[in-house]
C-alpha cells in the first residue's frame, strides 16, 4: 500500500502542515503520479491569505497546487497515452469547482492527474524545469486561443492569411513567457514588454521587439511600432496591466484585450476574517476602476474579459495544448521551460516556505520544491507568517 502525505490547508489564513492522507486510485481517464517537482502560484498564496474570499468552494482541509511534475505509478481505465514509468508534467485541478479537492491537489506525495492536461516529457528534462508549465501554459493558452478570449489561430493550423501582432504585457511572467512561445508557434509576431534586464530573455522566446513597462511613453512606442500591422489581440498579466493595455488597444485598433490580473492585487486584503476599513477601501477601489475600465473599452469598441487557466478544460484549446502541442515541441526542443525555476527545497515542508518568498515577490523565476523519496509523514509548519 502507498503512503501518501500532503500539504494541507486546514483553516482560513492557516498555514500549510504536511500530514497523511489517503493514497487514491485514478478513475476513468486519469493516471497518478509520484511527484517529483511542484511549483507555487499566486492563485495558492491568494487562497490561503484571503481565506473564503476566493474559491470559497474549496473545503478545508484542501489540497492547493497546480504544477506538478513526477513519474506514472498507475493508470485508471481508458488512459491509452500513458504507462507506468512514465515521466509527465500535468496541470493539478483540485483547485477548481470540477476537481477532487484533496486528490487532485498539487501539493502532495502522489497526485491523481487527468490525462487530457498531462503531457510526456523528455529523458533530458529535468522535473524541475517541467513543473514550470501547467498554470502558466494553460492560462497563457486560454487567453491566446479561447473563444471567449483572443481567439487566436491555433499552432499547427497553418500560415496566417494575413500578417498579424500580439502585445503580451508582461512577457517576463509565467503566463507572459508561455504567451509568447505560443503566439509565435501560431505564426503571429510577438511585441512584449518587461523590465529591462528581461529585455533579452523575451527575446530569447520569440519575441520581435521588447518594451519598458515602466516608460511613460509605452503606450506611444508600442503604437508606433505596430504602425500598419494589424494586432489580433493584447494579453494583459500583472496588477495593473489591464489600464495601459486598453489604451494600448485605442492606439493601435485592436479589438480585444485578455486580462490575466486585476487592477489591484488580492494580497493587499487585510490577511484575517471580517470587513475593515483597509478592506472596504481596497475593494472600493477594485470596483471603481473595474468600472471605469469597463466603460473606457466599451466607448473604443474593444471586448475585454478575464481569463482563467481552467478554461481550457472545456473547449478545444485543452486537447490541442496538452495532447497535440505540447508533448511534440517538448520533445523537439522547440519550447523552452520559463521561468527559470529557482529551487527553494525539498519536500513538502518546503511548500510554505516558497509561498511565503512568493509573497516577498519574485521577478522571472518560478519558485519550485523537489520531492525526495520519501517524506516524513507528520510535520507542522510552524512559525511561519501565514500562521501569524
Amino acid at each position: 500500500m502507498r503512503e501518501n502525505a500532503a500539504a494541507l490547508l486546514h483553516r482560513p489564513y492557516g498555514p500549510l502542515r504536511v500530514e497523511a492522507v489517503p493514497y487514491v486510485a485514478p478513475s476513468e481517464g486519469q493516471l497518478v503520479i509520484r511527484t517529483r517537482a511542484l511549483a507555487v502560484n499566486p492563485l495558492d498564496l491568494i487562497k490561503q491569505a484571503t481565506g473564503n474570499l476566493s474559491f470559497r468552494w474549496l473545503p478545508h482541509p484542501t489540497v492547493l497546487g497546480e504544477d506538478v511534475a513526477g513519474e506514472v505509478v498507475e493508470v485508471g481505465p481508458g488512459v491509452t497515452r500513458f504507462s507506468p514509468g512514465d515521466r509527465v508534467v500535468g496541470y493539478a485541478v483540485g483547485m477548481e469547482k470540477a476537481g477532487d479537492h484533496m486528490a487532485e491537489g498539487g501539493f502532495q506525495r502522489f497526485t491523481v492527474l487527468r490525462e487530457g492536461l498531462s503531457s510526456p516529457i523528455p529523458a533530458n528534462m529535468s522535473f524541475e524545469n517541467a513543473a514550470v508549465l501547467p498554470l502558466g501554459i494553460s492560462t497563457a493558452a486560454s487567453a491566446l486561443f479561447g473563444a471567449g478570449q483572443l481567439g487566436l489561430q491555433h499552432p499547427g493550423a497553418g500560415a496566417l492569411a494575413e500578417e498579424a501582432a500580439v502585445v503580451v504585457w508582461g512577457g517576463s511572467t509565467s503566463v507572459g513567457s508561455n504567451a509568447i512561445q505560443l503566439a509565435v508557434a501560431a505564426g503571429y509576431t510577438v511585441i512584449a514588454t518587461a523590465s529591462p534586464r528581461n529585455f533579452g530573455r523575451a527575446r530569447l522566446l520569440g519575441a520581435a521587439q521588447v518594451f519598458d513597462y515602466t516608460s511613460a511613453t509605452v503606450v506611444r512606442d508600442i503604437a508606433t511600432a505596430l504602425h500598419g500591422t494589424r494586432v489580433a489581440g493584447i494579453l494583459a498579466v500583472g496588477t495593473g496591466s489591464a489600464e495601459p493595455c486598453v489604451e494600448v488597444a485605442i492606439a493601435t485598433g485592436a479589438n480585444r484585450v485578455s486580462l490575466a490580473s486585476p487592477s489591484v492585487s488580492l494580497l493587499e486584503l487585510p490577511r484575517r476574517k471580517g470587513v475593515s476599513p483597509r478592506f472596504i477601501r481596497l475593494m472600493t477601489r477594485l470596483a471603481a476602476r473595474y468600472v471605469t475600465l469597463q466603460i473606457r473599452s466599451r466607448v473604443n469598441g474593444i471586448r475585454t474579459g478575464f481569463v482563467w487557466g481552467s478554461r481550457l478544460m472545456e473547449d478545444d484549446v485543452g486537447p490541442m495544448l496538452w495532447e497535440r502541442f505540447l508533448p511534440a515541441a517538448l520533445a523537439d526542443g522547440s519550447y523552452t521551460t520559463s521561468p527559470a525555476p529557482q529551487i527553494v527545497g525539498t519536500g513538502l515542508e518546503q511548500v510554505q516556505v516558497a509561498l511565503e518568498l512568493l509573497d516577498k515577490g519574485i521577478s522571472a523565476r518560478k519558485l519550485v520544491v523537489t520531492m525526495p523519496e520519501e517524506n516524513s509523514s507528520t510535520t507542522t509548519l510552524a512559525g511561519s507568517r501565514a500562521g501569524t
